[in-house]
């Protein structure tokens, strides 16, 4: 499904000499997986951590419970710690991407609906930056989207790294 994409992410890496680490909480790993899908790609992909829970973001990755209890899960705030937990937790990467987003069917509010995916990332010794997007459809349709954005911005990541 995303097999175009993958291969010049992991080109772009490759030719950068940067390697990946993802945090994932709405897609399940889906990412990592994309990623993993293409032998030979242990030379980018440095692995990855599934935080479901808000416990596990805040053991694993170390984010902060003030920003769970101030922000919630799905937020800005909480998928540029995780971004941040990521790295530190993963020596030898240089890149990490985070998601965490209500996939649906259930879980939704008016401030945050079904759909909205909250993204952050960060290249070692650099700020964390984060987005939010909502994308339509069922469970299945915004976790492919999920998935399709991260690609997109770790490609906009391997880009920016040659300036």
């Amino acid at each position: 499904m995303f097999d175009d994409q993958v291969m010049r992410v992991l080109g772009a890496f490759r030719r950068r000499s940067l390697r990946i680490v993802t945090a994932e909480s709405c897609t399940g790993g889906l990412i990592a997986a994309a990623l993993t899908e293409v032998g030979g790609s242990s030379d980018v992909v440095e692995g990855g951590f599934v935080t479901y829970s808000n416990a596990l973001k805040q053991h694993a990755l170390g984010v902060q419970t003030a920003t769970l209890q101030i922000h919630g899960a799905v937020s800005e705030a909480t998928v540029a710690e995780m971004a941040e937990g990521a790295l530190r937790s993963a020596p030898d990467a240089s890149v990490s991407i985070a998601v965490s987003g209500v996939a649906g069917p259930g879980g939704g509010s008016s401030e945050k609906p079904v759909g909205l995916v909250c993204f952050g990332w960060m290249k070692r010794g650099h700020a964390a930056s984060s987005a939010a997007r909502n994308f339509p459809g069922d469970r299945q349709a915004v976790r492919a989207a999920t998935v399709g954005y991260a690609l997109t911005l770790l490609e906009q990541i391997a880009a920016d790294a040659s300036d």
